[in-house]
């Protein structure tokens, strides 16, 4: 066959032969599955604090990681040395998971079907220097020029560039050029003597400079976070108790993310441990909730042409009109459990095992107007934007941070509050929405989730929601 990009096998120094040839190592002690995943990342990150290029970085990591499954067993190892006696004690390792003759017929390898979400012809970290720097001297000046009473800015941005070659057993081939590029603005603001309030704003994707340059300008995140840190002001002590809450579009979808998402993701539910566990064809939201994940949008952060076990990736329906459809799978467990590979198998590095994740993960748009539904809550707490929270996987409890919120008193959005909590459950939760918009937004492009240890880009989306219960912790 050949390589179908020769620049792949430069970047990594191999042919079609050696990639067969390692295979066959990583089987050479039986298994029933093996796979390579070969990376090559370029990174760098720029950060300015009082007015100052404070840190600029740039990085180089290349290694290979080598899996072999037996059943439930998975044999993993890798090397950031590519001679080939490097990798194929690295297979060996591998392999050490399985005993007894490889009953894997081997099949010669063919390129894999991909898709072309994000056709960057020059990546952000492929531009001067000086171009990236401009950008962050940007966001601080546009920060300051903005209120006299910000008193701190921190503007930071990053890329990486990564190439992927993945081969596997079962004859799969895949290559994939990865741009990604994020910037941020921190600032604070500070009312005379007062306590200084935060606000945050960032964005990017798989995109190249001029998006910071067109779209989305070092001035639009820079006022977007002068803005949250002066509603902060103002803001009072957020109230306690049990009452209805909206959710405001785009970046609220973390709720979903976090205490939904997870709970979805196929090796979860093949161990019996998350509270979706069995559950698939059981009403487990709202009938107005519906609830996907797809890798395959164009230029978003989360979006993938194939996942990191060589897999094009596509939307997947979790919940529809409320029923609990599937699951996030990866390679092992769509084979524990017989299911087709969904595109969800992804790892931080060649440095670390695939498991099931999230990409882009959203609520569907519904028919209710924004307005109509504030106007429908006689009292109630608008959440505009989330900062920390965590969840348990088991249970489905969750804890979030509202960043930006407001009192909805007489269906208008009024005083901004501070220090207001969520507390709920996920699958409890969504069976109290009770309007959905029809705004649906994505965040701008700043999401990275955890995953045992693993941290990888995602994307998250919500239309405007109402739940008619929740739990909102405040010091009121």
């Amino acid at each position: 066959m050949g390589f179908p990009d020769s620049f792949f096998a430069r970047k990594f120094n191999i042919t079609e032969r050696d990639l067969e040839s390692y295979l066959a190592e990583a089987l050479s002690s039986g298994g029933d599955y093996a796979d390579l995943y070969f990376e090559y990342v370029s990174t760098s990150a720029l950060s300015i604090d009082e007015s100052i290029v404070k840190s600029a970085t740039q990085g180089v990591t290349l290694g290979v990681g080598i899996r072999v499954i037996q059943g439930e067993r998975t044999g993993y190892a890798y090397s950031d040395d590519l001679s080939p006696e490097k990798i194929r004690q690295a297979a060996k390792v591998a392999a050490c998971i399985a005993n007894g003759p490889s009953q894997v017929d081997k099949t010669g390898l063919q390129e894999g079907t991909k898709r072309d979400l994000y056709p960057v012809l020059v990546a952000p970290g492929e531009t001067s220097l000086a171009e990236r720097v401009a950008l962050v001297k940007r966001a601080n000046e546009a920060a300051r020029a903005a209120d006299p009473r910000v008193v701190q800015v921190q503007a930071s941005y990053a890329d990486s560039l990564r190439h992927v070659l993945v081969a596997t057993s079962d004859g799969v081939l895949n290559f994939d050029r990865q741009p990604l590029a994020r910037m941020g603005v921190a600032v604070l603001a500070r009312e005379g003597d007062g306590v200084p309030q935060r606000g945050y704003a960032g964005g990017g994707g798989r995109v190249s400079l001029d998006f910071f340059l067109q779209e989305k300008t070092p001035e639009h995140f820079a006022q977007k976070a002068v803005r949250q840190a002066l509603i902060q002001l103002g803001a009072v002590p957020a109230p306690a108790g049990e009452m209805t809450v909206v959710l405001g579009p785009g970046w609220p979808g973390i709720l979903l993310h976090e205490a939904v998402g997870h709970g979805l993701e196929a090796d979860f539910n093949r161990k019996g441990v998350s509270a979706f566990s069995d559950r698939i064809g059981q009403q487990v939201a709202s009938p107005l909730c519906t609830v996907v994940d797809d890798g395959s949008i164009r230029d978003r952060r989360g979006s993938l042409n194939v996942d990191d076990e060589g897999n094009p990736t596509q939307q997947n329906v979790l919940i529809e009109n409320g029923v609990l459809r599937g699951y996030l799978q990866d390679k092992l467990s769509s084979r524990i459990t017989r299911s087709k590979p969904t595109g969800s198998g992804r790892r931080e590095s060649y440095q670390h095992i695939p498991m099931p994740r999230m990409t882009n993960t959203f609520m569907l748009a519904g028919e209710s107007d924004p307005e109509e539904i504030i106007r429908s809550v006689p009292k109630g707490l608008y959440c505009a934007n989330f900062g920390g929270g965590q969840v348990d996987i088991t249970s489905g409890n969750f804890v979030f941070s509202a960043s930006e919120s407001y009192l909805i008193e007489d269906g208008h959005i009024t005083t901004p509050v501070r220090g207001a909590t969520l507390i709920g459950n996920g699958p409890e939760a969504l069976k109290y929405v009770s309007m959905v918009g029809n705004d649906l937004k994505l965040d701008e492009g700043v999401g990275v989730c955890g995953k045992e240890g693993q941290s990888v880009p995602v994307g998250v989306g919500i239309p405007t929601i109402k739940l008619d219960r929740m739990t909102v912790g405040g010091t009121a």
